[in-house]
């Protein structure tokens, strides 16, 4: 992946509107200009991810954060963008991209009380059904 000397910025530059009293747009701009598309859509993948698998109690903290119908979501939509960003990222982004949301699937099915359909979890609608 791209190794940027500035880091990803989302809604706030490097200097915090709470210390400045003014977010310095020019700066976000610049930032976010420099970061090539393909790390942009695999960092907001990597984030999906994470946040899918809190949601699904994957973490350290297990039940705390546990909510699956805040993880169908993510799952979703991690899927819908993977569907989306096929050929614009290469097999090297996407593999372990598409490995990570078969695992978050599977453990959604397996976190599920009453599983869902074949074909009806949480982005099979993009990747066909997911078995365990």
């Amino acid at each position: 992946m791209h190794n940027t000397a500035a880091p990803i910025v989302w809604g706030m530059s490097e200097t915090s509107p709470q210390s400045s009293g003014t977010t310095d747009f020019d700066t976000m701009t610049r930032d976010i200009a420099e970061v090539p598309a393909v790390e942009v859509i695999v960092t907001v993948a990597v984030n999906l991810m994470s946040a899918a698998a809190v949601k699904l109690g994957l973490t350290e903290e297990g039940d705390e954060h546990k909510d699956l119908d805040e993880a169908r979501k993510l799952v979703h939509a991690l899927a819908g963008l993977l569907d989306a960003s096929t050929t614009e990222i290469s097999s090297f982004h996407a593999a372990p991209l598409r490995d990570g949301l078969k695992s978050l699937q599977l453990a959604f099915r397996e976190a599920s009380v009453v599983p869902d359909e074949p074909g009806q979890g949480p982005g099979e609608k993009y990747t066909g059904p997911v078995y365990g």
